[in-house]
């Protein structure tokens, strides 16, 4: 199912929806405030509907070949520096990789330190994070800054001072656990999830007390025997069946809701915990692979939509859910969209989780389609592993269409700019038994390049008529996120380190500079004193190449690693 394209986007920004919010349940009052000064950047998404869309337009397509580097930091941190800087008032606030092993608090305008936070993390944690070091920022919210850790904490910071004002327990990181992403904040509450799908954990996302830490509610990702959704585990294979809330979430303050994707379910050896073949019936996983609606408050699922039932291929439903209104069909429908990592773009009704259309973003051949009437895929039954089955030239590969790396949605032009992969792979499964805080896999997964002669692909997607309208094709995979803006641009850098200041419309790049390591990280952009600034982590990833055979190599090889804080502006 596709739409016209006659309906086009409405373009309704997030902080006119927030704004509307307001005026029903209040979401956190420093952070609506925050959200609604266009000159900053108080949370991951540069709002709750993790947009990424500023509509700053200082820097435009007029101007920005004469971008210039304002000033650059060093984070002190090499390998997988993922982080996107958040800024509220006039400071800019970052953390490194490695735990983190810094979080810095700098003068936006010129990069003076203003105070460093070290927390002690044990040195152990390497091996119990799946895919590196990594952490991709901070959460701010009134005046305290707030850290997930690769030991499983989290730590509220004074906003002034770097000052520790609290430090909780969220899980046993020994059991494959560790925090990369950070928080969201909801009126009173600290929400997390953590990390851990492919070490057999149970996911679950937490909430804490803004204040004190302590913390008020939790629910697991994956039902109990007793609970709804238990008996579509085979056995008792649900107790380490992943589901892990890793990424980030999102929120709609009208109708007071939270949204987070889930990971794939542990084993990837399908046949522990369903049919292992595509006869699985109701041996579906709940909730892995999918995309949950959650009341803030007690933590009650409210709905689901499972991209992946039974998932075979590792396609982590982690993916984060961008949020904005859409004039679909001349009506303002309140949508919920989403790259999956299975290849296919999701357009939902995000109050009441009706898919409206799903269709292939990248080249994919698991399936046929995705069908939005039986909310499962048709799939191809020679491209799903099982035991005594294995499978051949499956696309797209386990890291996805689309990674963790942000894509962004801008209201002015209709589009979403996805930073996209073609790599595909072979599959076979393999006997595995659990053993606490190692891989709990049971598979095969030996890589090959996707068609077209390319690996990578940054892709300006229409949602409504679910098609491509330009592209930038890359050698390689694993490309960074992307930020747009009201000066019709989109900024993105590659696994090389080239950073590029794009024409939103046209693909036509602008503005080219190399940074010297890998990027993966998503830029953002905010305003001191009138002047607009764009800024860029770099750190190539190290870990996840490994799971990429030749293609990982030749990542490897493509820049050194790295990790540091660029910041550029027109002079």
């Amino acid at each position: 199912m596709t739409f016209g394209t006659k309906g086009f986007l409405a373009g309704i920004s997030m902080v006119a929806m927030l704004a509307a919010g307001t005026s029903g349940v209040r979401a956190n009052d420093s952070l609506i405030k925050a959200q609604s000064d266009s000159n900053q950047w108080a949370v991951a998404g540069h709002d709750y509907g993790n947009t990424r869309y500023s509509p700053l337009k200082q820097i435009n397509t007029e101007n920005a070949g004469k971008l210039t580097l304002a000033y650059s930091f060093s984070l002190a941190a090499l390998r997988s520096n993922e982080s996107s800087p958040i800024v509220v008032g006039n400071t800019l606030y970052v953390s490194s990789s490695w735990g983190p092993k810094y979080v810095y608090a700098l003068d936006a305008a010129t990069g003076a330190r203003k105070w460093t936070w070290e927390p002690e993390i044990p040195d152990d944690v390497l091996q119990y994070a799946c895919c590196d070091v990594n952490n991709r920022g901070v959460s701010y919210a009134d005046g305290k800054i707030f850290v997930g850790r690769l030991d499983g904490k989290l730590t509220a910071l004074d906003a002034a001072t770097g000052k520790a004002l609290w430090t909780t327990k969220v899980v046993d990181y020994k059991q494959g656990s560790v925090i990369t992403s950070p928080p969201l904040v909801v009126r009173d509450k600290v929400i997390t999830g953590f990390g851990g799908g492919e070490y057999g954990v149970r996911g679950s996302l937490q909430a804490f007390d803004i204040n004190s830490g302590k913390q008020l509610w939790q629910t697991f990702m994956v039902p109990s025997p007793d609970e709804p959704g238990g008996d579509t585990w085979k056995g008792d294979s649900a107790q380490h069946g992943g589901g892990a809330a890793w990424l980030v979430g999102s929120y709609d303050p009208k109708s007071d809701t939270v949204y987070w994707g889930t990971s794939n379910p542990g084993p990837w050896n399908t046949g522990v915990r369903s049919t292992g073949d595509g006869n699985f019936g109701k041996l579906t996983n709940l909730y892995t692979a999918s995309t949950l609606a959650l009341d803030p408050n007690t933590g009650k699922i409210k709905w689901h939509i499972q991209t992946t039932p039974a998932d075979a291929w590792d396609y982590d439903g982690v993916n984060e859910a961008v949020l904005s209104d859409l004039k679909i069909g001349g009506s303002t429908v309140p949508a919920l969209m989403k790259a999956d990592r299975n290849g296919y773009f999701f357009v939902a009704n995000r109050e009441t989780g009706k898919v409206l259309s799903a269709e292939k973003y990248v080249f994919s051949n698991w399936a046929k389609k995705w069908d939005v009437n039986t909310m499962r895929a048709v799939e191809d039954p020679d491209k799903r592993p099982g035991p005594g089955h294995p499978a051949k030239d499956i696309c797209p590969n386990l890291i996805g269409g689309k990674n963790w790396q942000p894509m962004s949605f801008n209201p002015q032009t209709g589009l979403v700019y996805i930073p996209s992969n073609n790599v595909c792979m072979d599959w076979s499964v393999s006997d595995v038994a659990y053993k606490r805080g190692v891989f709990y896999l049971g598979a095969e997964f030996p890589t090959k390049e996707g068609p077209g002669g390319f690996l990578g692909e940054l892709v300006a997607w229409d949602p409504i008529a679910q098609k491509k309208v330009w592209s930038i094709k890359e050698d390689l995979p694993f490309n960074g996120g992307t930020l747009t803006t009201g000066g019709g641009l989109v900024f993105a850098g590659n696994i090389h380190g080239d950073f590029r200041a794009i024409d939103a419309k046209s693909g036509k790049v602008l503005w080219s500079k190399n940074l010297g390591s890998g990027i993966g990280a998503g830029p953002v952009t905010y305003s001191v004193d009138g002047k607009q600034y764009v800024a860029i982590v770099v750190g190539r990833t190290a870990a996840l190449p490994a799971f990429l055979g030749e293609v990982g190599k030749k990542m490897t090889a493509a820049a050194p690693e790295g990790g540091s804080l660029f910041v550029f502006s027109v002079q």
